[in-house]
This record gives C-alpha cells, sequence and structure tokens, in this order.
C-alpha cells in the first residue's frame, strides 16, 4: 500500500471513521425505512426492519465498550434513541459491563447475562413456564419466545424497584422515555405507523436477531478461557453483530473496535481456538442445523454453586 494510502488508512481508523459511517447508517436507514413504511412491501419491511434494529442492538454494545470517542457521555448520547423500545441503555450498559467483569461466565447469580437458572428457580415452576424455558434452549424458541420472555423478565425485576422509589432505577427510566419519546412520536405522528405495526415489523423481530447472537456465544465451564464462543459467520450475519461473533476475541480484549476483530482473530485464529477448548461453530447456518428445534443444553446451570 503506498504511503500516503497507509496515512489515510491511519487517519481512518485513528478517528473510527468505520464507527461514524455506522452511526449514521444505522439511523439513516432506520428513517428511511420508517418513512417509507406504507409504501415498501411487507416481505421486504420486515427483515429490513428487523435487521436495522438488531444493528442498532450492536451499535449499542459498541458504544459502551468506549467507542467511538472517549467521551462517555457522547458515546451514551448517540446509543440512547430506542430503536427496539424495550431496554434503558443504561440498564444494558451497566448490566454488561459486569458481564465482563465476572470470573464466572453464565453462573446465574454472577454474571447478570446468564441464560442458566439456579437449581430452586427451575424446580419452583411450573409447567407451562418450564416449557416456555425449555423452548429458548432452541433458535425456534429463542426467536419466537425470546422477545417476549426478556420484556418479561426486565419489567419484573424493574417494576417492584420502581414502586419502591428506587432513584436510580427512576433515573434509568426517565432517561429511557426521553430517549424513546422521539422514536415515538417520528414513527407514530410523523410516519403514521400504528404501534403494532412498528412492533411487529421493528422491534419485536430486531430483538430476536439479536437474542439469536447470544443464544451460543457462552457455555458453562469452570475453565473460563472454554467458556466463550466462536462463530465463523459470513459477512452479513458479521456485520449484523458487528464482529461480536467472535466473541472469544472480545472477552479477550473488549476494547478493540468492531472492524478490528477480524483481522485480530485471522493473526490468532490458532491460538484462539486452542484457549476457548475450540468451541467453534461454522456460520449461524450450523447453529440453526443443529438446535433449530433441538435444545442446545439444558436450562438448569450444571454446576452452579452459591456466591463466596
Amino acid at each position: 500500500m503506498p504511503v500516503n494510502q497507509t496515512i489515510m488508512s491511519d487517519h481512518w481508523s485513528r478517528f473510527e471513521g468505520p464507527t461514524w459511517l455506522l452511526i449514521a447508517g444505522v439511523y439513516g436507514s432506520w428513517l428511511g425505512l420508517t418513512w417509507f413504511y406504507h409504501e415498501l412491501p411487507w416481505w421486504l419491511l420486515w427483515p429490513a426492519g428487523a435487521y436495522v434494529v438488531a444493528l442498532h442492538g450492536s451499535l449499542q454494545h459498541e458504544l459502551l465498550h468506549g467507542h467511538p470517542t472517549s467521551w462517555r457521555w457522547l458515546n451514551d448520547l448517540l446509543a440512547r434513541p430506542g430503536l427496539w423500545l424495550w431496554l434503558p441503555y443504561g440498564i444494558y450498559r451497566d448490566s454488561h459491563v459486569a458481564h465482563h467483569r465476572t470470573d464466572r461466565l453464565t453462573c446465574p447469580v454472577a454474571d447478570p447475562e446468564s441464560n442458566y437458572m439456579i437449581p430452586s428457580q427451575w424446580q419452583a415452576m411450573g409447567p407451562l413456564t418450564r416449557a416456555i424455558h425449555g423452548a429458548r434452549k432452541t433458535v425456534a424458541g429463542r426467536l419466537v419466545l425470546g422477545p417476549l420472555v426478556a420484556v418479561t423478565r426486565l419489567l419484573r425485576h424493574e417494576l417492584p424497584m420502581l414502586a419502591r422509589g428506587d432513584r436510580r432505577a427512576w433515573r434509568q427510566w426517565a432517561a429511557h422515555a426521553a430517549a424513546t419519546l422521539p422514536v415515538l412520536y417520528w414513527v407514530m405522528g410523523v410516519c403514521g405507523i400504528p404501534f403494532w405495526g412498528y412492533v411487529a415489523f421493528f422491534a419485536y423481530p430486531g430483538l430476536a436477531l439479536g437474542l439469536l447472537r447470544s443464544f451460543a456465544e457462552h457455555r458453562p465451564d469452570r475453565d473460563q478461557a472454554r467458556a466463550t464462543a466462536i462463530v465463523e459467520a459470513s459477512w452479513p450475519m458479521a456485520l449484523l453483530y458487528l464482529n461480536n461473533n467472535l466473541h472469544a476475541v472480545h472477552h479477550e480484549r473488549p476494547g478493540v473496535a468492531w472492524y478490528a476483530l477480524p483481522r485480530l482473530y485471522r493473526a490468532e485464529r490458532e491460538a484462539v481456538l486452542r484457549r476457548n477448548g475450540n468451541f467453534l461453530f461454522h456460520g449461524y447456518g450450523e447453529i440453526l442445523r443443529r438446535y433449530f428445534l433441538t435444545p442446545r443444553d439444558g436450562v438448569e446451570h450444571p454446576f452452579y454453586r452459591t456466591p463466596v
């Protein structure tokens, strides 16, 4: 590469050009899809709306990890518009930071993003609730029921705190309301989209696509290096998840920007797979084939232990 092109490339990466371009692309695409909601056929609007909202969720993940600026307040401001409506960004940010800090990934009491339950929780559930949570261990259940379960669990956790007057909870939800009301004004007031239409074509399928990423990215393992997966995805899915499908690399180096992860993985592939116990999937097609209707594992954490 010529010297002048190398310098331009270095400046482009140094000032996080790819992330700024991504921010413009995500919000611009969302504005375009909502503006032309009534003109677009449903078979195009549905996957496009889901993709853009899920991509926005991936963007929020990138922003909370300190990109594209070193100013948290600015990154938070860029991330806060609630395109999928349901989750306050502040709650997601704090939960995800705790997820990275724990030394017991997947443990239900130590990892706030665990998809497992402690035995007493599972044993106390009725047959219907067990069936729902068991279905979520399949890809089909994750896509269809996952968003509903996620919203329900969030409200069951947050509503009692709001009722008690918890100031932190009220601040989180007030900030979420301030960021989400303009979204709803644009969607319903300007674009004339009914609330159910936005949920059906954007919010619900967008959250479902986001949950597909986290379906197989962790497994219980006493060796924490072996608990995080690599999914060697093709470009549409890798872009959708901003290369977070290379999850073991992200956990080892959470400060690396999304566009730098593939090159880092290619350079260290053998070492990464050796460290994570070859916890590898050859794309999301493999995950769908293996687990679409077959549970990936159980709901109870296999070696749960109480906090020390």
